[in-house]
């Protein structure tokens, strides 16, 4: 089996220290491939990158229509929301129009990522609640989904229950594949996750930026998704993070989405086409100078995006007082 291409590359001075392998592929809705390069039929956890995907089982089990889901709260469902203020209530907000709280999440409680929101909270004498999961909005969509079935809210993250059960076929049915038995595991926040090569989760996405190969309520949904996400970045995501400032400069042309380590999947919205890539070593810079080589490339960026872009393909590496050492950057022409 032959390795990955190196997509980045880390120098200290003038010397290449780290080198990271990965793969990517882009393709449109009838799976033709514009680009790709290493093993894209290997397959791969989406982990977080997918949230958009699995927010379709609210539409496939009519939890819109029971609820009336604003765009905020379609964003928050498909978000790993850094805990901000906005983001925490947003979640609080969300289960109380339901009826619910906090205690019915079961994703499981952690610091905010954003360091402003956990010096506030630590200040404040307080823990971190599963509102500060940066979960907490696709686990709230995903009890909509219990509410709007009518089946219990407690265990909705196991398995086999009935919420996951819609949440799986959703997702085969977007990808255009089954979801296998014994290539699934656990996420962070307690729910499945499932491989499948990066291939099918770049179809998905192309699907869900055009509607090809939908059925009318899953087209409708996955437009409705993409718009709340694209719409409201800051809910996706959060302050400086690379998917909030690329869907906000892009003006809901890019869908873009990462996952734990190193997956950024997304759509390029306006062209049709669906992408997919997966950092070997699982490092999120690096996927993240990744995924800004891509959109370089193929996104079509203007000045005001390309400068958004550049900021994540060329990073600079600082030591402890602040000074630039080296730089994480994409290896030329690699994508």
């Amino acid at each position: 089996m032959h390795a990955n291409p190196v997509l980045a590359e880390a120098l200290r001075g003038n010397w290449v220290e780290n080198r990271h392998r990965g793969a990517f592929i882009l393709v449109d809705a009838e799976g033709a491939v514009i680009a790709s390069g290493g093993d894209t039929e290997r397959p791969v956890f989406p982990r977080s990158a997918i949230k958009s995907m699995q927010a379709l089982a609210i539409f496939d089990r009519h939890a819109e229509e029971k609820f009336h889901h604003s765009q905020e709260e379609l964003a928050l469902a498909c978000a790993s929301h850094h805990g901000e203020d906005e983001h925490v209530s947003g979640v609080a907000h969300f289960l109380g129009r339901m009826g619910l709280s906090a205690a019915d999440l079961e994703c499981g409680a952690h610091m905010p990522t954003n360091s402003k929101a956990r010096e506030a909270l630590r200040a404040e004498g307080q823990p971190p609640s599963p509102l500060h999961n940066n979960c907490s909005g696709k686990h709230s969509g995903m009890l909509s989904v219990a509410l709007a079935m009518g089946v219990p809210t407690p265990g909705y993250v196991e398995r086999e229950h009935a919420v996951q059960q819609a949440v799986r076929d959703a997702v085969e049915r977007v990808v255009g594949e089954k979801l296998s038995e014994d290539r699934c595991g656990i996420d962070g926040c307690s729910i499945p996750t499932w491989a499948a090569p990066l291939r099918a989760w770049a179809l998905g996405f192309a699907r869900m930026a055009t509607g090809r190969h939908l059925d009318e309520r899953q087209a409708a949904g996955a437009q409705a998704l993409f718009d709340a996400a694209t719409s409201h970045p800051h809910l996706v995501a959060g302050t400086g993070h690379l998917d909030t400032l690329v869907m906000a400069a892009f003006k809901g042309r890019v869908m873009q989405k990462g996952g734990a380590e190193g997956v950024q999947c997304g759509a390029i919205r306006h062209k049709g086409w669906g992408y997919a890539l997966k950092c070997d070593d699982g490092n999120m810079a690096a996927s993240h100078v990744m995924v800004a080589a891509l959109l370089l490339k193929y996104a079509d960026p203007d000045a005001a995006q390309r400068a958004v872009l550049e900021q994540f393909v060329r990073q600079p590496i600082k030591n402890v007082r602040g000074n630039a050492v080296g730089e994480l950057r994409a290896v030329r022409e690699a994508i």
